[in-house]
């Protein structure tokens, strides 16, 4: 059994979970429109450019989260999953993890999206484990606080190893498929890094090391 894991947003789904969630919370007028829309775009811009201050952005995100009950969260959770990511998910994407499913591999998400806005997106997927940036709970509630260490850049590289450690897994024939320059540490260490429907940055790095690079978005959104 090798490990094939795949990060998410732009790779697994056609489009961004955490900025799509922003938006969610903007048109249900959870969060101030105006002021969090400029916010959660300025946040994504600074993604893309690899720019991003982590810890800075989870501040922002996590703290509608300890806003408002678990319950209500979910339920809100619910409405976007059915509006925003079941059309967005890509059928080249789950082509790819039946392909694995059907070669004996164990499928892990790793994602820096925080674990309450992808898990549920990665069961929909039928993957095996999930490796997410994790918000604190304490008695039951979100503190708008993260947990450990975010599962972002090399983060995902600290989050991975400590999660070999103690699930027996190895890297060994690994995969590991992304669209980002910012995975760039975790696919260095993977024996099977894929470029997959990759950022400029990243499709030059690949075209270098002459990595594979795959296209799972339609034709129309590529």
């Amino acid at each position: 059994m090798s490990l094939a894991i795949f990060d998410l947003d732009h790779t697994l789904i056609g489009g961004d979970s955490d900025h799509a969630w922003g938006e969610f919370l903007c048109r249900k007028g959870v969060v101030d429109e105006h002021e969090y829309r400029a916010a959660n775009d300025r946040f994504y811009e600074e993604y893309l450019r690899g720019e991003m201050d982590i810890h800075e952005f989870l501040n922002f995100a996590l703290n509608p989260l300890a806003q408002h009950t678990p319950e209500q969260l979910d339920l809100w959770h619910a409405e976007f999953m059915a509006e925003c990511i079941e059309p967005i998910i890509l059928p080249k994407a789950e082509a790819l993890l039946q392909h694995h499913r059907e070669q004996g591999d164990f499928l892990l998400i790793i994602t820096a999206t925080n674990r309450f806005v992808t898990a549920p997106i990665a069961q929909r997927l039928g993957v095996d484990a999930l490796l997410a940036t994790d918000p604190e709970m304490i008695d039951g509630r979100f503190t708008g606080k993260v947990a450990g260490t975010p599962c972002f850049q090399g983060g995902k590289v600290t989050r991975l190893h400590a999660w070999l450690d103690e699930t027996g897994h190895s890297l060994a024939g690994s995969w590991f498929y992304s669209d980002s320059n910012n995975d760039l540490p975790l696919l260095e260490v993977v024996d099977n890094p894929v470029a997959t429907n990759p950022d400029e940055r990243l499709l030059a790095t690949a075209q270098a090391r002459s990595w594979p690079v795959l296209e799972l978005m339609p034709a129309s959104d590529a």
